[in-house]
């Protein structure tokens, strides 16, 4: 009976075991890489812009087609011009034809190399949507993340002072029985702690939601996320402002997918101009048909020939349609150096303005320590005096609140550090 009772003791706290699941940045990233829809689309496209270039290559090959027919041939009839003196013709019944033909393109004007070099750049663009959208789904996750750890800490703060608030209500109670309080004083500090009480269970179903949406990104089970507490004491980079935009320029998905956009419309250009230039051919065919048809009475017998050689085509109508395209491809290709130019300063701006709030967020911390300090130093004079009889109970409270609350805002300062020095990763493409 004991042993049962073990087992379903250990099975009633075994789900708050596997719920509780601590996580680092870096544990974070992986699985969002890993277990992300978003990305798993993303991925599929480059997957699909990889079998695009195969297609493109394959139109290298030469075009081969075979035809077979077998057919079945009535009697035919042989007149004089007014119809007049009707013969009958017999035509053996048995007809086949099998016709075999290969061509290979030896001259497009650049149009298969052009739709090659289009379809690698399609891929290219792929992989850079993939970067950015890895890159999106890290940030969105590292915010929910750092999110949860902020409201952590909030519910530590109000569980202290929902301890403190019942202990003043104690004594408030101790005071009323000396009738040296009021009841109302109690049931003023009674509100107080219904408040905050209300205001914990906010903060619980707030995380309980984050932490959902969490574990929906990263494809797991709900599990209650633990943030790795060691992140606002870690030593993060104090780089130039230069150095960060370098990092952009060469590693922006943004811009490189503006960079790709320009040389799409150089190959659309390219294209365009090539309708304008014949198509050269080689060309071999073999034909085998019977019976003769050409001989009166037909000669049941079957023929074959074959010929070899060079197909040119041209589209005269090219010469007044191409230049409206040639024309069109010019301008996109105009409107796609602009974009680029016009991406290039947006991220430009991103990142000094990343750069700035990133030097903010240190001199937001040194601010709060600095409360932190002053709030130690009120906590020690309000004790010093509440042990000596000089200070009421509630002083004492104010200032562990106010204790309390400076800590908090040190720890958010240190996290704000966190967030800003990550927000300047994914701003300049290096997250």
């Amino acid at each position: 009976m004991r042993k049962y009772l073990i087992l379903i003791a250990a099975m009633m706290f075994l789900p708050d075991i596997i719920w509780a699941q601590q996580m680092t940045i870096d544990e974070l990233f992986r699985q969002v890489k890993d277990n992300s829809k978003r990305i798993k689309v993303s991925t599929e496209a480059v997957d699909i812009a990889d079998h695009d270039i195969a297609v493109a290559k394959a139109q290298r090959l030469p075009d081969v087609n075979a035809q077979l027919v077998l057919n079945y041939n009535g009697d035919g009839f042989i007149t004089d011009r007014d119809f007049s003196n009707y013969t009958r013709a017999t035509i053996p019944h048995f007809g086949n034809n099998f016709a075999l033909e290969a061509s290979q393109a030896v001259y497009t004007g650049g149009a298969m190399s052009s739709g090659i070099r289009m379809a690698e750049i399609g891929k290219q663009k792929a992989e850079a949507a993939l970067q950015q959208t890895l890159q999106q789904m890290c940030f969105v996750a590292l915010g929910q993340y750092l999110e949860i750890y902020k409201i952590d800490n909030q519910m530590e703060v109000y569980r202290n002072n929902i301890a403190l608030t019942k202990k003043l209500i104690s004594n408030v109670k101790a005071k009323c029985q000396q009738g040296t309080a009021l009841k109302n004083d109690v049931t003023r500090y009674e509100l107080q702690l219904e408040n905050q009480g209300l205001e914990l269970e906010k903060l619980n179903n707030n995380r309980t939601i984050i932490n959902h949406q969490l574990c929906t990104m990263l494809g797991c089970a709900d599990s209650k996320i633990i943030p790795d507490t060691a992140i606002i004491n870690a030593a993060y980079g104090r780089e130039a402002e230069q150095n960060w935009q370098n990092k952009a320029s060469a590693s922006s998905p943004l811009l490189r997918q503006t960079a790709l956009d320009i040389d799409m419309s150089k190959q659309q250009s390219r294209l365009a101009k090539s309708e304008l230039m014949p198509m050269i051919s080689v060309v071999a065919a073999d034909n085998l048909n019977g019976p003769i048809m050409i001989e009166v009475p037909p000669i049941n017998k079957n023929f074959n020939y074959w010929y070899l050689g060079v197909g040119v085509k041209y589209n005269i109508s090219s010469l007044f349609k191409s230049n409206k395209k040639i024309k069109r491809a010019q301008a996109a290709e105009v409107q796609s150096a602009e974009q680029h130019k016009a991406m290039s300063d947006e991220v430009e701006n991103s990142v000094q303005s990343a750069y700035t709030l990133y030097q903010q967020s240190y001199v937001e911390l040194a601010t709060q320590q600095k409360s932190v300090q002053l709030a130690q130093q009120n906590y020690d004079v309000i004790d010093n005096r509440y042990m000596n009889g000089l200070a009421l109970v509630t002083d004492m409270v104010d200032a562990e609140n106010t204790k309390l609350s400076a800590e908090l805002q040190e720890v958010n300062a240190r996290i704000g550090v966190v967030y800003a020095y990550y927000k300047m990763k994914y701003v300049s493409g290096t997250l």
